[in-house]
């Protein structure tokens, strides 16, 4: 990361972005360039990619873009919270040098009669309830990895569906950059930090955090021995105590397949990568949150 940090760049054309990306490159022949793709309003959970990107990269772009084609119909798009003076405070003392924050117009100036569709890790989870939003990820995360050219990017475990979706499809396509995974940033209390946390009231963010608080339940059940459908039962039970308390899903999936786990003798099989992860609505609020075993 460099000694002195200063106030980011921001740049809101493609041409811009061009031209400085071409200028490091030019300056710095074997620099690497990091990218963290968010949809601004960015809390600690971004800072640490952001940090992360900074130290391991001599050049770090964030890009600050909600994409449409992600939400919904009846989705939050126009009321997905922004704020670009904290976006900028936030990235200038993580260290970042370029925020990269486009128009829709800029980012999608016709109708794109490209898409870029998955199969199989778009399938459950986010993807039954949710039908194109990883479409919509997909093509975003392309461009942006088209336009930034970076060696690395980096995303939250948070969203580990998207993750797993983006690895998949930069191997599929033999995309040249480096995707980093990184841990999930929780608050004091163990919400997870997301940018949608800000729409729930006192109340439904008291019960939420039976989200957390279920999850740490997970490994001590795996180690005893147990099935994937008697988790996820398991974890329904303690979350329906909380009235305000909406479950979408409570599922168990082999990590990144997210295929059915194995099971040996009717329990969880020790030796897979498994994901734990719920959608849990309180109010209006879709929250997720998840667990990886084993534990790094």
């Amino acid at each position: 990361m460099r000694a002195t940090l200063s106030a980011p760049t921001i740049v809101r054309t493609i041409a811009e972005l061009h031209a400085r990306l071409d200028e490091y490159r030019r300056n710095t022949p074997n620099g690497k360039v990091g990218l963290v793709p968010t949809m601004g309003y960015l809390h600690e959970g971004h800072a640490s990619l952001l940090r992360r990107s900074a130290s391991e990269n001599g050049f770090t772009v964030l890009s600050v873009f909600v994409n449409p084609l992600q939400f919904g119909p009846t989705e939050d798009l126009d009321r997905y919270p922004r704020d670009e003076e904290r976006d900028r405070a936030v990235a200038a003392e993580a260290g970042v040098d370029l925020i990269f924050m486009p128009s829709v117009a800029e980012m999608y100036p016709k109708r794109p009669l490209t898409s870029i569709s998955l199969s199989g890790v778009t399938e459950p989870l986010c993807g039954a309830s949710r039908p194109g939003h990883f479409d919509g990820v997909a093509i975003v995360v392309t461009k942006l990895f088209n336009l930034v050219r970076p060696d690395r990017a980096y995303f939250g475990l948070k969203d580990a569906q998207q993750l797993a979706v983006i690895t998949q499809m930069t191997e599929d396509l033999n995309t040249p950059v480096e995707v980093v995974p990184c841990p999930i940033v929780r608050e004091p209390s163990g919400l997870a930090l997301s940018s949608r946390n800000v729409y729930l009231s006192p109340e439904e963010k008291e019960q939420a955090l039976v989200l957390s608080r279920s999850l740490k339940q997970v490994p001590e059940w795996v180690k005893t021995g147990i099935s994937a459908k008697e988790l996820s039962e398991r974890l329904r039970q303690l979350i329906s105590k909380e009235p305000l308390a909406d479950i979408e899903y409570a599922e168990v999936l082999e990590y990144p397949s997210l295929t059915i786990p194995q099971e040996e003798n009717g329990v969880l099989s020790a030796s897979s990568r498994l994901l734990v992860a719920l959608a849990v609505r309180f109010g209006k609020t879709r929250l997720i949150d998840n667990i990886l075993l084993p534990q790094a």
